[in-house]
């Protein structure tokens, strides 16, 4: 049986746990292994403070990067619900004062109580910062937003998040391989090798 190579190592611009675990299922069959900001606990918090998802990733990649040197990838994501207008979004982590993922869901829940219109995506936007160049890649994942939490896989709006994908399931009814080969940063990140090779092609130009 074939092993696979680990083709480089690279910051990781997060210290969520669950996000990190999740990253590197979806980086291991590429070949990447990944350093992320326990390596670097003199850093504080990293600015997020852009009002897109493409631009708190950049700022969380350029960061880290000019800190540590390594190429960086950093990546912002979120859920986007239509009648909210497209809230949380940027906002999602922190869509209430408490910032935990119950206190979200059950805001979410609130907020779109006798609503029947419940169409939502989640988006991520993947930065790829080193070299003097910048990449950044997105992923979608279209869905619905349920009427009650179910599952227990994944974080954040998973038990609430019905992907157009797994008909009746929820994001965290889905085993994590499932729900990467349909998810927003599972789509991002899976195009990083095409990002890194015009980074580093790019390099002597």
């Amino acid at each position: 049986m074939s092993k696979t190579t680990t083709k480089a190592v690279l910051a990781l611009a997060s210290a969520n746990p669950h996000k990190l675990r999740e990253i590197r299922q979806i980086l291991a069959p590429l070949g990447y292994s990944c350093l992320d900001l326990s390596n670097w606990p003199e850093l504080s918090e990293l600015p997020e403070t852009s009002g897109t998802f493409a631009g708190n990733a950049l700022q969380k990649a350029r960061a880290l990067h000019e800190h540590c040197g390594l190429v960086t990838i950093a990546d912002d994501s979120g859920l986007e619900v239509d009648a909210l207008g497209g809230l949380p979004g940027v906002h999602s982590k922190r869509f209430t004062p408490q910032a935990t993922g119950a206190a979200n869901n059950r805001e979410l829940l609130r907020r779109l109580e006798g609503q029947s219109r419940r169409r939502a995506r989640f988006r991520c936007a993947m930065a790829v910062v080193g070299n003097c160049r910048e990449e950044v890649a997105h992923g979608v994942c279209e869905g619905s937003i349920g009427h009650e939490l179910r599952g227990d896989q994944g974080f954040g709006y998973d038990p609430l998040f019905m992907p157009l994908e797994t008909p009746g399931k929820s994001m965290a009814e889905l085993a994590p391989q499932e729900k990467n080969r349909i998810s927003h940063r599972g789509r991002a990140f899976r195009q990083l090798p095409a990002l890194l090779q015009r980074l580093f092609e790019n390099r002597y130009r």
